[in-house]
């Protein structure tokens, strides 16, 4: 390890930002589906000693910025998919997507770089505060722009449930930090003294103790279920290129219906179908309602994915991506529009500068609906929606004044194909599950679906690709609300602030060796 941290030290112009790509792009391997831990202490370690030998803090954003270009190139890669789907329209947007999008969210690790650079360049305060910069721009990406929260590093975790319960009390932000801490500091054990080593080691027996906790938590896990519910979750896997040709559209629903009816043993008491898996505007259509009744339950729902529009002579005429629940009259009891749209796909921004068209179906931008809310549908505890990513965003997935006892994520991830998008798409609805306390259903046209208790265990699923169904009872929720949803990301977002403003202090007064790395040389 030193003597390859020694030979990236000597490299220069393209070839030291090529290393920094393939650096970035080797970390995405800890991210799901992979959950390679150990090519992070590699990727941070060198990522770490790069920025330490920077000649100045715009050097050092250079640094971050080619490495986060790497992370995004490899780690986001598969939404070009979406545009081949379509390629004499859109095929041309693909280098946009590509290393356009991985170059705008580049900044946001050269920002980090920048930072940590600007308040210490030497030892353990180094690794401090490249953590403490990483973990404040993603948490920032997450808000800025409408917010992109995609592939927080504390996703790789997802695989090792007994660290991931930390998400439950110190949130994703946290274990982030910790994360990157334990990554990058490790540099320090093969070049400073052995009380500067034993010092490095620290953070991973943070992690360690977390990972205790955390199997102490597991152990005294037990996932009571909902008395009377009894879900059926089902997955067609149409292909998004067939979805919406309207020759075919009633052959797919007809589809749908047929597999919810399979005879299966212990009937559903409500079925699932994934966002937008009817093709029919439900609101308007009476035969089409009636269609999706005969798919109900007797007493029971039909929860669909649909799109929802104003009056045909409205003005302004609206379209929605929403939620509706159909029962076996045909009426509709319940809906919920989606209220995070994704730029681009469902709507055009800046769209009397960009005349693009939006990648979805359909020449009208969607509307955002009210959101986060929790809704009540018969015979189901209240349930906060979610519509496609809208999962990925910590803290804004459940209405605080009104929260629910359960999660459930329609979407398609169909767009995707064969990639490590829906592995990626269904670790962050776990890592909901996790910090608030709460089960989540999650159903996709094409995969992943799955039902995950509020420990993030998955206790029924169909994988990526799989056509067919599965029944299963709902998990309850936790008694209590966990520290995360209580506390939120405030408390974290100051002590960052505070130990950044804390150890450029330090340094500035040359105090930081006596203080954390004395006997280091």
């Amino acid at each position: 390890m030193t003597r390859f941290i020694a030979w990236l030290d000597m490299l220069s112009g393209w070839k030291k930002r090529g290393a920094l790509v393939l650096l970035g792009g080797l970390a995405v391997l800890a991210l799901p589906p992979f959950h390679a831990l150990p090519v992070l202490i590699l990727s941070f370690s060198c990522l770490l000693r790069l920025l330490q030998g920077s000649a100045n803090r715009w050097s050092a954003f250079a640094v971050g910025w080619w490495f986060g270009f790497g992370f995004f190139l490899f780690g986001l890669y598969w939404i070009s998919n979406a545009l081949l789907l379509d390629p004499l329209r859109f095929g041309w947007l693909i280098p946009f997507s590509l290393f356009g999008l991985s170059g705008v969210l580049a900044i946001f690790t050269g920002l980090a770089t920048f930072l940590a650079w600007f308040v210490a360049r030497r030892r353990l305060a180094s690794a401090l505060a490249l953590a403490a910069s990483w973990v404040l721009l993603e948490w920032i990406r997450g808000l800025v722009f409408t917010g992109f929260p995609w592939n927080l590093i504390a996703s790789v975790w997802v695989g090792v449930l007994p660290v991931a319960q930390s998400l439950a009390w110190i949130g994703p932000f946290g274990l982030g930090f910790l994360t990157v801490l334990a990554a990058s500091a490790l540099s320090l054990v093969w070049t400073e003294t052995p009380n500067a080593r034993i010092k490095a080691l620290a953070p991973l027996g943070l992690l360690a103790l977390l990972a205790l906790g955390g199997a102490w938590r597991l152990q005294g896990a037990e996932a009571g279920m909902v008395e009377g519910v009894r879900l059926r979750l089902v997955q067609p896997n149409i292909s998004q290129a067939l979805k919406w040709k309207s020759d075919l559209r009633f052959q797919h629903l007809l589809r749908l219906i047929e597999m919810s009816r399979s005879e299966t043993g212990v009937p559903p008491t409500h079925v699932i179908w994934a966002e937008t898996a009817v093709p029919y505007l439900l609101d308007h259509d009476v035969q089409a309602r009636l269609a999706v009744a005969k798919a109900a339950p007797t007493g029971g729902l039909v929860i669909t994915g649909a799109v929802r529009s104003s009056l045909p002579d409205a003005q302004p005429y609206q379209v929605w991506n929403s939620l509706e629940a159909v029962d076996d009259a045909g009426r509709i009891r319940g809906y919920f529009d989606k209220f995070h749209l994704v730029p681009f796909g469902e709507y055009v921004p800046l769209k009397a500068l960009l005349p693009l068209p939006k990648i979805t179906q359909g020449g009208t931008d969607f509307s955002p609906g009210p959101g986060p809310r929790t809704i009540q549908l018969p015979g189901l505890p209240p349930v906060g929606p979610l519509i496609c990513y809208e999962v990925i965003f910590p803290q804004a997935v459940t209405d605080s004044k009104n929260r629910p006892e359960w999660l459930l994520n329609l979407t398609n991830d169909g767009w995707y194909g064969m990639s490590t998008g829906p592995y990626q798409h269904f670790a962050s609805a776990r890592m909901r599950a996790i910090e608030e306390g709460l089960p989540l259903v999650r159903v996709a046209n094409s995969g992943i679906s799955g039902i995950i208790d509020p420990w993030g265990r998955v206790t029924a699923s169909l994988g990526l690709s799989e056509s067919g169904i599965v029944d299963a009872d709902l998990p309850k929720a936790l008694t209590a609300r966990t520290i995360y949803t209580v506390l939120g990301e405030g408390p974290f977002v100051i002590i960052w602030l505070m130990l950044l403003t804390f150890l450029k202090f330090m340094v500035s007064h040359k105090m930081f060796s006596r203080f954390c790395c004395s006997g280091s040389g």
